[in-house]
């Protein structure tokens, strides 16, 4: 099954931009495939304002988020897996959503079990009535 990672991300995206809040991206930068600026970094970390006046040509993917931003009045290219952002919140009053770790959800192939030995060797039948 897919991550909804993805879809929650948007959907968060959606409802504070519509509600007129500005929506912030908590990053886990450590993570493989995140471009971002290391200079604003902090314990791994960097919050990302992605609000429409504040990026252009945002792209909320399944597979990846990508825009430009500005930082310190320069231009620069950010992508991440979806998987890298903890959590979508308002700027504003904190309100949105952190994300828990994501983990393998398939589930285990079943344990062989043997049957229990009744004795004797062979199946019997009984009638009922």
């Amino acid at each position: 099954m897919t991550s909804n990672r993805p879809y929650l991300i948007r959907a968060l995206y959606e409802w504070l931009v519509d509600n007129e809040l500005t929506p912030y991206l908590l990053v886990d930068a450590d993570r493989d495939s995140v471009h971002v600026p290391t200079r604003y970094v902090e314990e791994g970390r960097i919050v990302l304002n992605v609000s429409p006046n504040a990026v252009r040509d945002l792209t909320l993917g399944n597979d990846l988020i990508a825009f430009e931003a500005r930082f310190g009045g320069k231009a620069f290219a950010i992508s991440l897996p979806p998987e890298a952002v903890l959590g979508v919140y308002a700027r504003e009053n904190g309100k949105g959503m952190l994300f828990p770790e994501e983990t393998d959800d398939s589930p285990e192939p079943p344990k062989p079990t043997t049957p229990p030995n009744s004795g004797g060797g062979r199946p019997t039948l009984k009638v009922v009535k």
